[in-house]
């Protein structure tokens, strides 16, 4: 058993390792978390967390920590590429995907843990943060391991069988890891299930054997060093922010423009399980009608349904949210190679027939979606056709056809072919052809410029309109975000060095602000692309003061 845990941790890795490094700053997160990282190894301050002068506190410091702990370790200091930082996601995908597969083989045998961890390893949602230097992929792994001693604990427990000692440890290291790196997600996904559990069997005796006395300690342990000097050192700001604004501010209402009626993660679904929503979904409903015959289907269900419905009505909304629920689908699926393909394949209810058809339907979309994006992207936006468009195009068909099954029950060779397919699709697509569309990626395009037309090594860059934070994490901490004013004053102060950025429509004000001071702008480069986080296509000139 012991090395299928090597085979998927190896897995995950080669499946998130392509893109890591030729994968520009993803806007608008991902670069605020990196350069807040960045900001602490150029100041030596890994207590407060700033983007700039201003402070950042939607998040604990955990995942500031690991990253720093990345780049420390990479020797390159602040000068360390975007995959320094992405490693911590990679990583936290292969532990994630390590610990459904130990919770399958506990719950259901070894070949289901197998299952379920090459499911986790191939979902797009995994794919996609794996590669995203954020919180999402490490809060990840940390859910897991929670709900994966959780579940254990609770079916022991259901047989009268002594708890392993070393599971309550795990459920409450990871509750407390979790807190620090996004504040209560695996706690309320922990309390969600047992609650489920407790409200569905009557019974709550088994909670006994979490040793809550002792964990809640481990847990404050973990979280009070840096939650007590954080809320010194900001005087309460970062309580403020974080829990009354940031948190509650997205229960209350949309927050940052993601405000989006109940359904939203119905329609993503397809999408962010591909290419095994329908397996997945399939293996959901059979267990749906055998709830009330096995605690570990009942286990399965309510780590998955009771946190996608409280996510569904809160008005924010983005799709990685509901990714700490999608193991418990996985581990589902591995539930069903247990089963005889009759008992798998069992009848469906007419609206379960109904679902299970609309998410055909939907796999099939997204399918050719992939389809479409790997050869058509290049297309549209370089008027070239990309030859690595074609493997990736077939690898998508080929993970579709794979993982789309009229029967419930699907082999385990068909799963990990799924897999491989899904893991070529994934390395061309965000390793080769989403790097190569080079209108989307302005600021990588604004960093080159600078670095060949800077005419001091420390030229520090002013930019108007376009503010994007990969633009301070690529080109420097000292990057001024301003306006066209904000430009002129700015190479007005360092004639000699100063670089300015500005909208080429905006040239002639430039010019004009710099002649009241018998100055004259000189354009050395012009950028011309997509700003993909607004859609606005600009134009920008790079300009320094005319000798």
């Amino acid at each position: 058993m012991s090395r299928n845990y090597i085979f998927l941790f190896l897995f995950s890795l080669v499946m998130t390792a392509s893109g890591l490094a030729s994968l520009p700053p993803l806007d608008r997160d991902e670069p605020r978390f990196v350069q807040a990282t960045k900001q602490m190894t150029e100041t030596g301050d890994y207590v407060d967390i700033r983007f700039q002068d201003a402070s950042r506190y939607q998040k604990p410091i955990g995942i500031y920590w690991l990253q720093s702990a990345a780049v420390t370790l990479s020797g390159e200091g602040a000068q360390a590429p975007i995959w320094i930082y992405r490693l911590i996601s990679a990583l936290g995908i292969a532990i994630a995907v390590v610990a459904i597969a130990w919770t399958g083989a506990n719950l259901f045998g070894a070949n289901a843990g197998l299952a379920a961890g090459l499911v986790m390893a191939a979902i797009f949602a995994t794919a996609f943060e794996g590669r995203d230097a954020k919180t999402d992929a490490m809060l990840l792994a940390c859910c897991v391991l929670a709900q994966g001693a959780l579940a254990q604990i609770y079916l022991v427990s259901r047989r009268n069988e002594p708890v392993a000692g070393h599971l309550p440890w795990i459920f409450w290291a990871a509750q407390g890891a979790a807190i620090l790196i996004k504040g209560p997600i695996a706690p309320l996904l922990s309390a969600l299930t047992v609650l489920t559990l407790v409200a569905f069997e009557r019974d709550w005796r088994w909670l006994a054997r979490l040793k809550a006395g002792r964990g809640l300690i481990l847990v404050l342990l973990i979280v009070l060093p840096w939650l007590a000097l954080i809320t010194w050192k900001s005087n309460g700001a970062f309580l403020l922010q974080a829990v009354a604004k940031d948190m509650l501010g997205k229960v209350a209402q949309g927050e940052e423009s993601h405000g989006v009626p109940p359904g939203f993660y119905v329609l993503t679904y397809c999408l962010f399980m591909w290419p095994f929503g329908l397996v997945a979904l399939g293996a959901g409903l059979q267990a749906l009608n055998r709830l009330r015959d096995d605690p570990r289907l009942r286990f399965c269900l309510a780590w998955y349904v009771p946190f996608w419905l409280v996510f569904e009505l809160i008005p924010t909304k983005l799709p990685h949210y509901v990714l700490p629920a999608y193991p418990g689908m996985a581990l589902l699926i591995g539930w069903l190679l247990t089963l005889t393909p009759q008992e798998a394949n069992a009848p469906l209810r007419r609206w379960q027939t109904w679902l299970w058809w609309a998410t055909a339907f939907g796999t099939v979309l997204v399918t050719v979606g992939l389809d479409v994006l790997c050869v058509g992207a290049p297309i549209y936006l370089m008027k070239t056709f990309l030859w690595w468009s074609v493997p990736a195009a077939a690898a998508a068909l080929g993970a579709g056809y794979l993982a789309v099954s009229r029967q419930a029950l699907v082999p385990l060779v068909r799963i990990g072919g799924a897999a491989v397919c899904a893991g070529i699709t994934y390395a061309l697509l965000f390793g080769v052809i989403v790097p190569s569309l080079k209108p989307i990626w302005m600021s990588r395009e604004i960093e080159a410029a600078v670095r060949a037309d800077r005419p001091c090594e420390m030229s520090v860059l002013a930019s108007a309109q376009y503010h994007e934070p990969s633009l301070v994490f690529l080109v420097g901490t000292k990057t001024v975000l301003t306006d066209v004013d904000g430009v002129a004053q700015h190479l007005l102060g360092d004639p000699a060095c100063a670089l300015g950025l500005a909208p080429v429509g905006d040239e002639k004000r430039l010019d004009d602000l710099l002649a009241g001071q018998g100055k004259k702008a000189s354009r050395v480069a012009e950028i011309d692309g997509i700003n993909y986080s607004s859609g606005d296509k600009l134009s920008l000139g790079l300009y320094r003061v005319a000798d």
